[in-house]
């Protein structure tokens, strides 16, 4: 009678790795499959080659630095570039402070952005080519709202 929705956008990953509220990384972070993120980074977060990793930013957690991954569901503070291969979810407490390219993105009312935003192709992020739209969005304005 009821049918399953199945169009999930961020494929499912199993979140192998944590980085607990308790501990602070001073240097570059590289994984593979998942990694949720409630502490802090001070340094670059890359998903590894060509997996198809998944990075979940809790608003306990912040990063400064680069951030490189395939999906990405941000809450807490992000800055630096943020690049997106495949989904972005951005939600409520998010904070990005810095430029962000991804495929395809979903937005909370209350997430903020101070930088510019730009919607890529098919291609990876950041690929010239593939280039469609490009919001610039100042530090005194919220998404989903101006103030």
């Amino acid at each position: 009678m009821f049918s399953k929705k199945h169009s999930k956008s961020i494929e499912s990953t199993k979140l192998s790795s944590l980085i607990a509220d308790n501990v602070h990384i001073v240097g570059d972070v590289m994984f593979s499959g998942g990694l949720r993120v409630d502490g802090k980074i001070e340094g670059n977060v890359i998903n590894k080659g060509d997996a198809h990793g998944l990075l979940v930013l809790s608003e306990k957690g912040s990063i400064k630095g680069q951030v490189r991954v395939y999906d990405a569901v941000v809450n807490g503070s992000i800055s630096g570039d943020l690049e997106v291969e495949h989904f972005l979810e951005l939600q409520a407490k998010a904070h990005v402070s810095g430029n962000i390219s991804y495929r395809q993105l979903q937005m909370e009312c209350g997430a903020t952005i101070e930088g510019k935003i730009e919607r890529v192709g098919e291609g990876l992020a950041g690929a010239e080519s593939g280039v469609t739209k490009v919001v610039d969005i100042g530090a005194s304005h919220q998404v989903a709202g101006v103030r």
